[in-house]
């Protein structure tokens, strides 16, 4: 799974290599406005007749990548550092397929890292009952459950809640790196 994701990482990074120096920020407050020159894309890069990634750079789900990513100071990621940082990298593993091979496992890696940062958490195990457990007659059964005594801790829970600061999510923003202009990638 993260490794098709991994490739599919490098596919995007790829197509979008250098987009960042043609992107212009048009206003700031109170929301930004960006706008992604499409033509100088990919007239740089000497795609202008390539009909895909012109589909692609028309297409909504762009329009919304260029949104989301094109802030200058964001919460950084893995695709950041490679568009910006892993462009030479990526150019010379074009005719090494093992060592390709071995840049997508590492990405696959990275990917499984970011989603369980403790895998020893999230992969706890619950101990299976020993045989015969549940013939033991000192086992109590289940306790009912006194209604009127749920409702209390769900009014203490809530008033506290209401209390208690919004919680934030822990990304550090930082200013994305743009990586090398465009006019440094001509593609066939």
């Amino acid at each position: 799974d993260k490794e098709v994701r991994a490739i599919f990482l490098r596919l995007f990074a790829q197509l979008f290599q250098g987009y960042r120096s043609c992107l212009q920020l048009i206003r700031i407050h109170a929301e930004p406005v960006i706008h992604f020159h499409k033509a100088a894309f990919l007239g740089q890069r000497g795609l202008i007749e390539n009909d895909f990634l012109t589909k692609v750079l028309n297409g909504m789900a762009f329009a919304g990548f260029v949104s989301e990513r094109g802030p200058p100071f964001r919460t950084c990621d893995l695709f950041d550092e490679l568009v910006a940082f892993e462009v030479e990298r990526i150019k010379a593993e074009e005719g090494n397929p093992p060592k390709m091979i071995k840049h997508v496992r590492e990405l696959a890696e990275q990917l499984f890292k970011n989603e369980n940062p403790n895998p020893h958490i999230a992969f706890q195990k619950v101990p299976r009952p020993t045989e015969g457990s549940h013939l033991r007659v000192h086992i109590l059964p289940f306790p009912r459950i006194n209604e009127g005594r749920v409702q209390e801790l769900l009014q203490e829970g809530l008033a506290r809640s209401q209390g208690a600061p919004p919680a934030t999510r822990g990304d550090k923003k930082c200013v994305v790196p743009a990586g090398p202009p465009v006019g440094t990638f001509v593609c066939s």
